[in-house]
């Protein structure tokens, strides 16, 4: 019973609105060797309350606020002005993503009792503040802090109990009308929560049992859903990781992969049925052999591959050394766009999807339901992914891609916009489905019953279905 009492009150815009909204710009810093007088002369002129500490990258080390000044003053008196800020300061510094949801950040402040979080970028520089004092101007209520009980979870069974919360999360944020896209990139920032703390926790244990470190840099990818930020209730595992060493270092990172895809299974997670998942050896490559597999899907990939390939392509990093990870963006965008037979055999395994309508418009269904995601979602999303890599497009999410694919001139605005409200239609019948279903104890899946529907979402759902059949045959004919 304990595990419902903070779902009793959410407040959806920690669940709609990003840390870089909400966290004070632009950073104000020094250096460990400035010293009290100095930095108390920059807060005073700046008329701010804390001043993070960085070293040569701009990484946050420390954080030296006023009240670290006081005691400053009290300890060391008349020499407290040459006190350096590297023997005043806390550290290490408790930092939030700038690209996080503002409850992470709001979680995080809560569980670790502090009035400032530093945001930092994908690379750690710093970015921004968040104080208390400013989410409270922004937004003075309770919220749900799942996101942070990842990050401070122990074991799976933290993770499972977390992650258990989601469905009354989303089913509360729909109530208060937030955009089903917008629920389900909460959804997904979970999953990558969850993703990221089992890495972690994978690392810590094989310290602990003398695995030692990781031999080389490596940076864990989140494929598929997950990746564009667009998963919903059922979405498994699609992981990959990505090292700087060579092929004699596999067996740390095989056992690595192993830990993180137990424990997400563990977590609630479960393992992906095509086995596109870091615990195998087709997904766990360091850069020399990532170069060869993305050559010889280049060449020649075909039939289920091509499905997995689909799937890896929309790829984020969640865990280690980014650079890693835009490398082999980089990598990839370069070489798909020049190979029109790839894009076209991408495209091809797509499938040949028809509208799922009779002569009459009358929904086609298999025991009464109708798969959204073969019918509408995948080929939405697929068309949007090989068009982005064709124009060399490196963003993932599917709307991010429509809007590129728009302002660059390879789609009209309308289309994309008229893309960009089919997906959110789809996703929100999903997820509203799915609900349903849970409610019903029965089994998630992408199937709809189109009897549900509202006579005015049935109809826009046609009208998607139709336009997104379009949108492929058009796709195919540009790439052959």
């Amino acid at each position: 019973m304990s595990d419902e009492l903070p779902l009793e009150r959410i407040d959806s815009f920690a669940y709609r609105h990003r840390v870089s909204e909400v966290m004070g710009t632009p950073l104000a810093t020094s250096r460990p060797g400035a010293t009290i007088a100095e930095a108390a002369k920059v807060m005073s002129l700046k008329g701010i309350s804390s001043l993070v500490v960085v070293d040569e990258a701009g990484r946050p080390v420390g954080i030296v606020t006023e009240r670290d000044v006081l005691k400053a003053v009290a300890e060391h008196r008349n020499e407290a002005a040459d006190v350096p800020l590297g023997a005043v300061m806390s550290s290490p510094v408790a930092t939030v993503r700038s690209d996080a949801f503002t409850y992470v950040a709001m979680g995080r402040m809560d569980r670790l009792r502090l009035r400032h979080l530093v945001a930092v970028d994908e690379q750690g520089v710093g970015a921004g503040v968040v104080t208390l004092r400013g989410l409270m101007h922004m937004r003075s209520s309770t919220a749900l802090l799942v996101g942070d009980e990842v990050e401070a979870a122990r074991s799976a069974e933290d993770m499972r109990k977390a992650k258990a919360k989601l469905p009354r999360l989303a089913a509360e944020l729909l109530a208060e009308r937030v955009e089903a896209l917008g629920v389900a990139a909460v959804l997904s920032s979970v999953l990558r929560a969850l993703t990221e703390r089992a890495a972690r926790l994978a690392e810590q244990a094989m310290e602990a049992e003398g695995w030692g470190k990781a031999p080389a840099q490596w940076c864990l990818l989140l494929l598929g859903s997950g990746g564009r930020r667009e998963g919903l209730f059922g979405a498994d595992q699609d992981n990959a990781i990505v090292h700087a060493g060579g092929p004699g270092d596999d067996p740390w990172f095989a056992e690595l992969g192993k830990r993180i895809c137990d424990i997400l299974n563990t977590a609630g997670v479960p393992f992906c049925g095509g086995g596109v998942m870091a615990c195998n050896a087709e997904w766990r490559h360091d850069v020399a052999g990532w170069d060869a597999q993305i050559q010889r899907w280049i060449r020649g990939a075909d039939g289920k591959e091509l499905l997995n390939v689909h799937i890896f392509v929309d790829f984020r990093p969640v865990h280690g050394d980014i650079g890693l990870a835009s490398d082999l963006r980089r990598q990839l965008t370069e070489q798909a766009a020049r190979s029109p037979q790839f894009l076209h055999a991408m495209a091809q395994a797509a499938g040949d999807i028809k509208a799922p309508l009779g002569i009459l418009g009358q929904f086609i269904t298999r025991n009464g339901r109708l798969d959204i995601k073969m019918a509408g979602l995948l080929p939405l999303t697929s068309a949007a992914r090989v068009l982005a890599l064709k124009h060399r497009i490196e963003a993932t999410g599917t709307g991010e891609r429509l809007r590129l694919l728009a302002e660059g001139g390879h789609m009209s605005a309308g289309e994309a916009a008229a893309f960009r409200e089919s997906h959110e239609l789809m996703v929100r019948i999903l997820l509203e489905q799915q609900q349903a279903d849970l409610a019903a104890g029965l089994p998630l899946s992408n199937a709809i019953d189109p009897k549900r529907l509202k006579s005015g979402d049935r109809d826009r759902l046609k009208q998607a279905f139709k336009a997104i059949n379009a949108l492929m045959w058009s796709m195919k004919n540009s790439l052959s």
